[in-house]
């Protein structure tokens, strides 16, 4: 009787035992974080998040090298798209997250610059009987204000990459304008409503929460501000898919190799591609973000597109 009696008490501990392993097993699923994927690997939240920044430490050097490799020089090509795209007048300020070695600050300050000279040459023009003093005034201003007060902010998580575009912008003379941040796409140290443009071009793709990335671009745009993100995406020509499916995988990572001494990062890249969102769902993403007049537009069928928005 007295083992019978027993046997209640050993079948509530066995089902609170239960209980416990599968708490137990939640809360190590909580602490390790949800699984995502790294390129074709599937890993933890925090563990994608070391292992893209040790992607970016070890090309940091050679990026822009193999930016020309990889893609023959074509992503010159679409960056100047890009900016064209964004037409940006003196006075813009512009937020380019994930840039940190430049390339579309660069082109921005550039692309200011040459609009400020225009409207310098249309005033003058307009006002042919200026005396020589005031047209000598109106070239001091634009000297002393090549941008307009157009400022461009380099937002990058990767010390290296932020070094290496230092370094660019000290050895090709860009400093005015120009500053550089270490920060979070997913946690911006910017306050609200700030900027005019905000633009991330190749750095969305390697970004661990992308929906929160999209809030923040939101977050900090100003009414009327635009967002604009340059990235590779989905090719539309079943033909042209697999000659670019046969590049990327047997050609891009041996490039990887043999220019940055880095395969693995490099079939990373590769991989992350083939994980990113399609044009169509890219779009609903950015208005899921609240963003208005959301549009892509392919570049060479699909390789990479751009995709615009507004927070109206």
């Amino acid at each position: 009787m007295a083992a019978a009696g027993l046997c209640p008490c050993r079948a509530l501990l066995a089902r609170c035992g239960g209980a416990l392993r599968v708490l137990c097993g939640s809360v190590r699923g909580l602490a390790t974080g949800p699984e995502m994927h790294f390129g074709f690997q599937t890993v933890t939240e925090a563990e994608r998040r070391e292992k893209i920044n040790q992607v970016f430490d070890s090309v940091a050097k050679k990026y822009d090298i193999m930016n020309d490799s990889m893609t023959l020089g074509i992503h010159r090509v679409w960056k100047d798209i890009l900016m064209h795209k964004m037409n940006p007048s003196p006075g813009t300020l512009l937020l380019d997250v994930a840039g940190g070695t430049g390339d579309i600050a660069f082109r921005f300050i550039n692309y200011v610059r040459s609009a400020q000279e225009r409207q310098l040459q249309q005033k003058l023009k307009h006002h042919q009987n200026l005396s020589w003093q005031e047209i000598s005034e109106s070239y001091q201003e634009g000297k002393f204000k090549p941008l307009g007060d157009s400022q461009v902010v380099v937002c990058d998580i990767n010390k290296e990459m932020l070094k290496v575009g230092k370094q660019k912008a000290q050895h090709l003379g860009y400093s005015e304008g120009l500053s550089w941040v270490l920060g979070n796409a997913e946690e911006l140290p910017f306050d609200d409503d700030k900027f005019d443009v905000y633009t991330i071009a190749f750095g969305i793709r390697n970004v661990t929460r992308i929906d929160l990335a999209l809030q923040e671009a939101y977050r900090v745009l100003k009414p009327g501000g635009r967002f604009l993100c340059l990235e590779f995406s989905h090719v539309s020509s079943p033909l042209l898919s697999r000659l670019y499916d046969l590049y990327s995988f047997q050609v891009i990572p041996v490039l990887g190799e043999v220019i940055a001494g880095d395969w693995k990062s490099y079939q990373y890249l590769v991989e992350s591609i083939r994980r990113f969102p399609p044009q169509e769902e890219l779009k609903a993403m950015i208005e899921d973000a609240g963003f208005l007049k959301v549009d892509y537009q392919n570049l060479n069928s699909g390789i990479v597109a751009i995709h615009s928005g507004f927070k109206l």
